[in-house]
């Protein structure tokens, strides 16, 4: 399983509509608005890292209302 936290842009004002789509895509586990220079950060889940790459770029990105994305990949190792 392969996670990545989304940084999400939105146009001003579409931040409803966004979440409300953002809410229809299973693999998002969870959203949380935000201040600064991104409005949204998603937590994602996909099987690999090519299914997480086609969900941000065909789903997420697709979403009217959204300007840009970042994709922080989640990395694990021993401590």
């Amino acid at each position: 399983m392969t996670s990545a936290y989304v940084l999400i842009k939105i146009k001003a004002g579409k931040i409803r509509d966004v979440l409300k789509e953002l809410r229809k895509i299973h693999e998002i586990r969870h959203l949380d608005p935000v201040t600064g220079p991104y409005d949204i950060i998603g937590f994602v889940e996909a099987p690999d890292l090519a299914t997480l790459g086609k969900l941000v770029v065909d789903r997420i990105q697709a979403i009217e209302g959204i300007e840009d994305t970042l994709t922080c990949n989640v990395i694990t190792f021993e401590v």
